[in-house]
């Protein structure tokens, strides 16, 4: 067997070895050193270590000789560059110490001009609070020059500016003023300063009352000297005009006659009666809601004055406590009769323009009662006095004096008419909130009341010669106002109603049927039962107030069906309006009205007629007199013209037929002879 010849590995063999174990691979970024396990391996198999030694030593010695052959050539450049080097890194020293030593000499001015910023802002802040102390003060002098002025305005009597200044001053809007000390403490005052606006307002009050003390006997004696000469100069016309003859002073003939000369016993040449100061006593008692205090206190005056007019009549305990203020002594003097009736007439005159002009601050049963009470004692003080009378004499100027006072009380029937019932007449027109108008209501009914007691007392009072039952005229007209009252309130719930109808959205001709209500429905009931069970008025007003809104809505509802607004529909339509029916009537059991549900009495049977296909019983004049007496022949007419006008739009020929059997019926129900259920 010849012997193997042994591998020669030339300069060639070794760098392609070396290539593919990626020693010499300038892109290889790493050494793939498991390569050398085979050629290591082959090299001992061959036993050649030492002749590839020495290929790579020669390998690497040319390698090295390439090496020191570029070094050579680009050696003076590598100097160059070290000596640039060197000389840039001397000047980079030295713009260094430039600069470190010019940061020095920037640090030393920089902090100098710290300093002095710093000084400045201080100074800025010094000089920013001096200012704001400044405003501060000046603030404070503001405010106590308008506390100073509040209190020259109670003396000037100017208390509803006084009481501004000091709301002024609470409110304030927040500033460094308002943190301070001085502040505080001036605003635990303002509660004083408003107590000593209100002593003041009170003692104004006080002394007005003790003016309207002292001249209602004035007042009441050009009442009477008025209602007298009223008395001469119309029995001076009945004199002359035959015509006239059976009409008495404060007939409608005579108010008629005289309007224009009215006399006002409060403002005139002789006397004026201001009611300022109890107008602005209310208005300032009632800024500070303490108007309850001040009615009582004028009650209790008024009573006390009530008190001062007749001697005791003591019958018990608390009425001795309630007349303690009695200053005539007793038994009466039929002498002092004109006096007493003139002072009694005075005072009521004023509680009645009292009683017109402040809305509920004066009390109506209260003068009421002071009425009863004031006629009660005057009847039985001028009895007992005439009981021990023998002058007939006497009796005929008591007669005549009675006589006075209450023709003199009578004329107050006009000013309750022209002065209250018509004023309320007027102010309801431009009213347009139902809490206002039930207050409204409640009031003339108050009014009514005291009607009623005066008519009572009056014609206990008139003498028995003359006879006969008092009627005062301002019953009547306060009954005309409250249903005036009773109609806007009506009036202005059907003017919402409108806005919900606006906002109904029906489909006048459905493909199917609703099961439930329209949705519009929800919110107006909830919105009607909401406002009408809040006003404050009888439960029979409500429900009259519940009936017009009702018969409001039955009376839209009717329109859709029978007006001219929808121009035509099918009887899904008409069901789907029956189903809002059902739900109202469900929501009037609900509140306890049900028996309101009759206002759709009419709507019900016009629907069901088409619906149930009725028309030729209806047309059967006995049935239409006893089952349909409520349905009128034009609505149920217009309504069988809109179905018919529907189906005629349709394509089908079952619907065409329907619509020519609707036409035809509409035609019949028009034939009814005129006039009856139209």
């Amino acid at each position: 067997m010849p012997p193997r010849r042994r591998t020669q590995f030339t300069q060639e063999h070794i760098d392609q070895q070396l290539q593919q174990i990626h020693l010499l691979d300038p892109a290889s970024s790493s050494e793939n050193l498991e390569q050398l396990g085979p050629i290591i391996r082959q090299i001992h198999a061959n036993r050649q270590q030492e002749a590839y030694l020495r290929t790579v030593q020669a390998l690497i010695d040319s390698k090295d000789a390439e090496i020191e052959k570029i070094c050579s050539e680009n050696y003076q450049d590598f100097i160059s560059s070290v000596s640039t080097l060197f000389t840039v890194k001397s000047y980079t020293d030295k713009m260094k110490e430039s600069i470190a030593s010019l940061d020095d000499s920037v640090a030393k001015i920089g902090g100098g001009l710290v300093e002095k910023k710093r000084a400045l802002l201080q100074t800025k802040k010094t000089a920013a609070n001096m200012d704001e102390a400044i405003d501060t003060l000046q603030a404070c002098l503001r405010v106590l020059d308008v506390v100073d002025r509040v209190g020259e305005m109670v003396k000037a009597g100017r208390y509803w500016s006084a009481l501004r200044s000091l709301e002024d001053i609470q409110n304030m809007p927040s500033t460094s003023l308002s943190q301070t000390a001085f502040f505080q403490h001036l605003l635990s005052s303002l509660p004083s300063l408003r107590s000593q606006i209100k002593d003041a307002v009170t003692a104004s009050m006080k002394q007005w009352l003790l003016e309207i003390r002292n001249n209602s006997t004035e007042v009441g004696r050009l009442a009477v000297e008025s209602m007298e000469t009223r008395t001469r100069r119309w029995r001076s016309k009945r004199e002359k005009d035959p015509l006239l003859r059976m009409s008495r002073v404060g007939s409608a003939v005579e108010l008629i006659t005289y309007e224009k000369t009215e006399f006002n016993v409060l403002n005139n040449e002789k006397l004026q009666v201001d009611f300022k100061p109890l107008f602005e006593c209310i208005h300032i008692y009632t800024s500070l809601d303490s108007l309850n205090d001040l009615q009582r206190s004028y009650q209790a005056d008024r009573k006390a004055c009530r008190g001062c007019v007749l001697p005791p009549l003591v019958h018990s305990q608390a009425d001795c406590q309630a007349q303690s203020d009695l200053i005539l002594p007793t038994p009466l003097r039929l002498a002092s009769l004109p006096a007493l009736t003139q002072e009694i007439s005075g005072f009521f005159i004023v509680e009645s323009h009292v009683l017109e002009t402040t809305g509920t601050f004066r009390s109506q049963k209260d003068v009421e009662e002071l009425w009863d009470a004031l006629v009660g004692r005057l009847s039985s003080a001028i009895e007992e006095a005439l009981h021990r009378e023998q002058d007939p004499e006497a009796f005929l100027r008591v007669k005549e004096s009675l006589l006075s006072f209450i023709m003199t009380l009578e004329s107050l029937d006009n000013l309750l008419i022209k002065h209250i019932s018509e004023a309320v007449g007027q102010r309801l027109v431009g009213t347009s909130t139902l809490t206002q108008i039930a207050q409204i209501i409640t009031n003339l009914e108050h009014f009514q009341a005291a009607c009623a007691e005066l008519q009572r007392s009056l014609t206990n009072l008139r003498s028995s010669q003359r006879g006969g039952i008092i009627r005062l005229n301002a019953t009547s007209s306060f009954q005309t106002t409250l249903s005036r009252s009773l109609g806007r309130i009506a009036g202005l719930i059907s003017s919402k109603l409108d806005q919900f109808f606006e906002l109904s959205e029906y489909d006048w001709t459905p493909k199917s049927r609703e099961t439930s209500p329209s949705m519009y429905l929800y919110e107006l009931v909830n919105w009607l039962t909401t406002v009408v069970d809040s006003l404050v008025i009888k439960e029979s007003y409500k429900d009259e107030a519940y009936k017009g809104a009702l018969t409001y809505i039955a009376d839209c509802l009717m329109n859709f069906l029978g007006g001219r607004d929808i121009p035509m529909l099918n009887e899904n339509a008409i069901s789907n309006i029956l189903i809002d029916v059902d739900f109202l009537e469900d929501e009037l059991k609900r509140i306890g009205r049900g028996h309101l549900a009759s206002v759709f009495t009419e709507l019900r049977l016009t629907a069901s007629i088409p619906l149930n296909n009725t028309v030729q019983e209806y047309l059967v004049s006995g049935n239409r007199q006893s089952s349909y007496a409520v349905v009128k022949a034009k609505r149920l007419q217009a309504l069988l013209d809109k179905l018919a006008k529907y189906g005629s739009q349709l394509r089908d020929a079952a619907s065409r037929e329907q619509a020519e059997k609707r036409r035809k019926e509409a035609d019949a129900v028009g034939r009814i002879f005129p006039g009856e259920n139209r």
